[in-house]
């Protein structure tokens, strides 16, 4: 199995963070013994974590017991910094590269590095983009949107344009999630709101004509099974029917663009797995678990296999093939 969703968070010491932003740069605080840790920001607790997510012996132990041959590593989405200017964010994200770069060295056959970028520089994300290319990362992981700019921004979608012409694979992460103070407890950002925001990423794409102007060459996926995506497309078909705004800048019905993008397996249900299967195409599902994280799948894996409805080369298909060759590995 190749596990293409999956974040570590180096051992950033507290002055290293503060000497970028005291206040909003993050950090891990490892309790005696090494048994837990805190994300911290600031000096604010921001998430309590497992060694797995700093120490790749552990994580390598836990791939041997879950049957994981490779994962991609990405950063924790805390770690992008797209509030800072972009000399400073991009100085800290080619730190943070070499950082992950370093995670995946103990095991460089079964590790793989995704890059993050300073996105809120076009000239900035495209440079580092394309270094961390050459310095061995197999990809980018983005935000799905900087502050107010979603990903129809042109210099979101410029920077899109490159990764296509670039030949480097893009996922989007849910980050920063809408809703305020309504979002009250119970996890909610993290159960209505990251949905929305995926969902949010790929229909701007859709409906603004971006799509018109980027390659189809782009790879580009989106987390989480695509957020909202699949199980409201019709909805946003029907729109596009009846109201012309809807149709303004975007040629095509909104379902006619579902194959230009890859979604990871990670919705928990084999029901929502056969929609998500049917709504974008088996090639186009990867094996995603979010490790590794309580809200990601526990046993890595286990909805693809056992899901009764895909046939074996399919099965075969989103547990390896697809990452293999959405990445090249």
């Amino acid at each position: 199995m190749i596990d293409m969703h999956s974040h570590c968070f180096p051992l950033i010491s507290q002055a290293e963070a503060q000497a970028v932003d005291a206040q909003r740069a993050p950090w891990l605080e490892i309790e005696p013994g090494g048994a837990r840790g805190m994300i911290r920001v600031g000096d604010r607790p921001f998430r309590p974590v497992e060694p797995s997510l700093w120490d790749p012996a552990v994580r390598l132990a836990e791939m041997d017991a879950q049957g994981v041959q490779q994962q991609v590593v990405c950063a924790t989405p805390v770690m992008f910094g797209y509030g800072w200017a972009a000399t400073v964010a991009a100085d800290w994200a080619e730190r943070m590269n070499e950082h992950v770069l370093a995670f995946c060295r103990a095991d460089p056959q079964r590790l793989h590095a995704l890059a993050q970028v300073p996105l809120q520089s076009l000239e900035h994300a495209c440079r580092e983009a394309r270094r961390a290319r050459d310095a061995g990362c197999v990809g980018v992981q983005i935000g799905n949107h900087v502050g107010e700019r979603d990903l129809d921004d042109e210099a979101l979608v410029e920077f899109l344009v490159f990764c296509a012409h670039e030949r480097i694979p893009v996922l989007v992460h849910p980050w920063d999630m809408m809703g305020g103070g309504r979002m009250k407890k119970w996890m909610l950002p993290w159960l209505v709101s990251m949905p929305a925001e995926t969902q949010l990423g790929m229909m701007s794409l859709i409906l603004s004509g971006a799509l018109e102007r980027i390659p189809e060459s782009l790879k580009i996926c989106f987390a989480h099974g695509g957020g909202s995506f699949a199980w409201l497309l019709g909805r946003a078909d029907n729109a596009w029917h009846h109201r012309d705004i809807v149709r303004q800048d975007c040629p095509n019905l909104p379902s006619s663009y579902a194959r230009r993008f890859h979604v990871d397996s990670a919705v928990f249900d084999e029901r929502a797995l056969a929609l998500l299967v049917d709504v974008m195409g088996a090639d186009r599902v990867m094996l995603g678990s979010d490790y590794p994280f309580p809200l990601g799948e526990q046993r890595i894996g286990s909805l693809v296999r056992e899901a009764g409805f895909l046939e074996d080369a399919q099965r075969r298909g989103i547990l390896q093939d697809n990452a293999r060759a959405f990445f090249g590995l």
